[in-house]
């Protein structure tokens, strides 16, 4: 089943580009950040980027010396990651990936889980990346959290909008997220995972699941949190702190966004 074609109509615009370095999308960078290079094998490990975007991340990869190629569903995504220093990049589904078994090192899928609405994609998406990656090679793939547009609309007080909250009351039962009145700045069509259902996918697809860490975890609590992440020292204390919690298992649900680090 092909990606929904409002998902790539979505990535069309091209708000991709800037969601991570401009504003609170920053911490979602820079958590992931913190954590894969806790993770990564030294450079120059071979890095899949699947669902890989404009190359945000391959592009911070290519600079510290990794071979990175992204596979991406959006020609735009690809377009624009091609254009980058030390990356290559070419259209491809997660679910069957353009690349020989074994052939990297790293595989990282922050973003393909997405938008594979159905749970059997899912496995099979994890399949792909247990086959491409080496032995003792890492996996480390993103899942929005099931409470993700709940806190997102409480932070906002967006309780009074009918519209958001008719969409958040009908995808918390099972995570099936539509932005079905095209409300201009809603996210389109998506899976939000519980941790639980990330956990269980992993164990089906064959792979290990190494570690379950939520990655802003509970900071879009900060009022101010823009303000702060421009404070080089308040933003190192916050990223500090969040270290501290990110396993604790029972404030994963609290977090936006998941990070699964699995293997062979």
């Amino acid at each position: 089943m092909p990606v929904p074609a409002e998902v790539i109509a979505y990535y069309d615009q091209g708000r991709e580009l800037a969601r991570l370095t401009e504003g609170h999308g920053r911490l979602e960078l820079w958590r992931t950040q913190d954590i894969l290079l806790r993770q990564l094998p030294p450079a120059p490990a071979r890095v899949l980027d699947v669902g890989g975007g404009p190359g945000i991340y391959a592009a911070w990869l290519a600079g510290l010396g990794y071979p990175v190629h992204v596979v991406d569903p959006v020609p735009l995504h690809v377009q624009q990651a091609a254009a980058l220093p030390g990356v290559t990049a070419a259209v491809g589904d997660a679910r069957a990936l353009p690349a020989e078994t074994a052939s990297y090192d790293v595989i990282l899928a922050l973003g393909p889980l997405y938008h594979l609405i159905e749970r059997t994609d899912r496995v099979q998406a994890w399949r792909e990346f247990g086959r491409v990656v080496v032995p003792g090679g890492l996996i480390a793939a993103a899942a929005i959290s099931r409470f993700a547009a709940l806190h997102d609309g409480m932070h906002k007080d967006l309780l009074g909008d009918p519209g958001f909250v008719a969409m958040v009351e009908a995808g918390l039962p099972e995570g099936r997220h539509r932005n079905d009145l095209d409300v201009p700045g809603q996210f389109t069509t998506a899976f939000f995972h519980h941790p639980d259902e990330m956990a269980a996918e992993v164990a089906d697809s064959g792979l290990r699941l190494q570690a379950l860490l939520g990655v802003e975890c509970t900071a879009w609590l900060v009022g101010n949190l823009a303000q702060l992440l421009d404070d080089p020292v308040r933003r190192a204390q916050l990223l500090s702190w969040l270290r501290r919690i990110e396993a604790e298992p029972t404030l994963l649900g609290a977090s936006s966004h998941l990070l699964a680090l699995a293997g062979r």
